[in-house]
């Protein structure tokens, strides 16, 4: 890459952070690292990451409260790498403010396209009027959607759901995300969002049953694919 992107680890486990280190600088890029929450946000603070790598089980406070504090002023794409493969703590982790959560243990070309997925994020391009996901197409001046050519016609409330579903396209959204995002309301009822997910997938997908555009992350919310 032309210019070093900068990866702040945030785990005290020694040999998974050698081996992020051997990883990360392959692929190019340069990594800070911190052994515990309170030197990772100081770090955050003076190196500037472009990315940062957070464990959960940290040993001076819970990687969700380093999440929140981090969250006060930035928004340093945020990756949890945890052990914890409780929905409910990835659910905690991501309405904490964390873009994504990896599970250990994980393999690195998976953790490599997650961390790309991160930063695009970070760095959306020049043309913000439209949103393209494979062959759907959402015009956001037009309010139209187009898949493979062909107009899809959406309900105004499914289009609000596609349209924030595919600006965070590769993004796990948990339920009360959605529900703030689209809705409005505070709550974890995700019951209302089931059947709107539905009825969008009947109109995009070619097997609603097996969803290509719009996959269910079980008991934490949806991801819509990247382009």
């Amino acid at each position: 890459m032309d210019q070093q992107l900068k990866v702040l680890v945030i785990d005290d486990e020694l040999q998974l952070r050698r081996l992020l280190k051997v990883s990360l600088e392959g692929q190019g890029y340069k990594l800070s690292e911190a052994v515990n929450g309170q030197d990772g946000l100081l770090a955050a603070a003076a190196y500037k990451p472009d990315i940062v790598l957070l464990d959960l089980g940290l040993p001076d406070m819970d990687g969700k409260e380093v999440v929140r504090r981090i969250r006060e002023w930035s928004r340093v794409p945020i990756l949890i790498l945890s052990a914890r493969d409780q929905e409910q703590e990835k659910v905690e982790a991501l309405d904490a403010g964390a873009d994504d959560y990896l599970t250990k243990p994980f393999g690195i070309s998976e953790l490599m396209a997650r961390i790309r997925v991160s930063l695009r994020h970070a760095s959306p391009g020049s043309d913000d009027s439209r949103l393209e996901c494979g062959d759907l197409i959402i015009d956001l001046t037009k309010r139209e959607v187009t898949l493979s050519g062909k107009e899809v016609k959406l309900t105004p409330t499914e289009y609000d759901l596609l349209k924030v579903l595919a600006q965070n396209a590769g993004k796990v959204l948990t339920h009360r995300q959605l529900l703030k995002l689209v809705w409005g309301v505070e709550s974890d009822d995700n019951q209302y969002i089931r059947v709107y997910i539905g009825q969008l997938r009947r109109k995009i997908e070619e097997n609603p049953a097996q969803p290509r555009y719009i996959t269910t992350e079980s008991g934490i919310g949806y991801r819509m694919m990247h382009k």
